[in-house]
């Protein structure tokens, strides 16, 4: 593969599809200071993907993906090329070997934004967990880690293991009980969306830890963690929280 070449045809079909009007819409509601082409989400994966849709070698696909990751304008990162970083490794996230669990960390500590942590949590991050077990070491130092997008990464690659049928409950609890007193919106958004694709296979699992913890489990938690479970529990476990003491941590 020509990464410098597949990096400079993906921007530049990329640009080709710009749209002013939605760069700006997009600015506004990531409220991001980067640059903006505005190109929808599938429009990138499509363009992407083409660089990799035969079977590069692992040492291409990093390379790819750090070349688009770290493609600049006027000094300010582009969203686009971000975005088409992200989709060439979940593409091929099987050619990752654990040492690549660095590059991820890179782009982690580099993203101002769940809209680049997410999928690199779950597909890239979680992906190679899944694969290589022993790499959940890793996320044992992540989840207290002072930045709080890589914590969200902790929480969030394990639902990799949650939608294989494979979930880590040692982790999920562990990490449920340590993020439990989170300010962080998406911190408590992560735990509860954790939770909630759990509580599609394991409901039980799922009302057994949440119910002891009810006076602590923040709302917005509490809400995404209810939201596929059986009603007779999810209107228990919401009762119950009404009767909170005052004082209790908020939602």
């Amino acid at each position: 593969m020509d990464v410098e070449g597949e990096a400079a045809r993906i921007l530049a079909e990329l640009r080709a599809q710009a749209d002013p009007v939605r760069a700006e819409g997009e600015k506004r509601y990531l409220k991001s200071d980067f640059v903006h082409i505005g190109v929808p989400v599938p429009a990138v994966r499509k363009v992407a993907v083409a660089a990799v849709r035969t079977r590069p070698e692992r040492e291409e696909l990093v390379a790819l993906a750090g070349t688009l990751w770290d493609v600049t304008e006027e000094g300010r990162p582009v969203h686009e090329a971000r975005m088409a970083a992200i989709e060439v490794l979940m593409k091929r996230a099987a050619l990752l070997e654990p040492r690549d669990v660095g590059l991820a960390e890179r782009l982690v500590r580099d993203s101002a934004s769940w809209v680049y942590v997410d999928q690199l949590a779950e597909k890239v991050v979680g992906a190679l967990v899944v694969r290589h077990p022993d790499l959940a070491t890793v996320l044992d130092a992540w989840v207290a880690d002072p930045y709080m997008w890589v914590r969200r990464t902790a929480m969030l690659a394990l639902l990799a293991g949650v939608r294989a049928g494979d979930p880590d409950l040692d982790r999920i609890d562990r990490y449920g009980d340590a993020l439990l007193g989170e300010r962080e919106f998406f911190i408590r958004k992560a735990l509860g969306w954790v939770l909630r694709e759990l509580s599609k296979k394991d409901p039980e699992w799922v009302v057994a830890w949440v119910e002891p913890r009810v006076d602590a489990i923040s709302g917005v938690t509490l809400r995404e963690a209810l939201r596929r479970l059986p009603p007779e529990d999810a209107a228990r476990l919401k009762a119950a929280t009404r009767r909170k003491p005052v004082g209790g941590r908020g939602r």
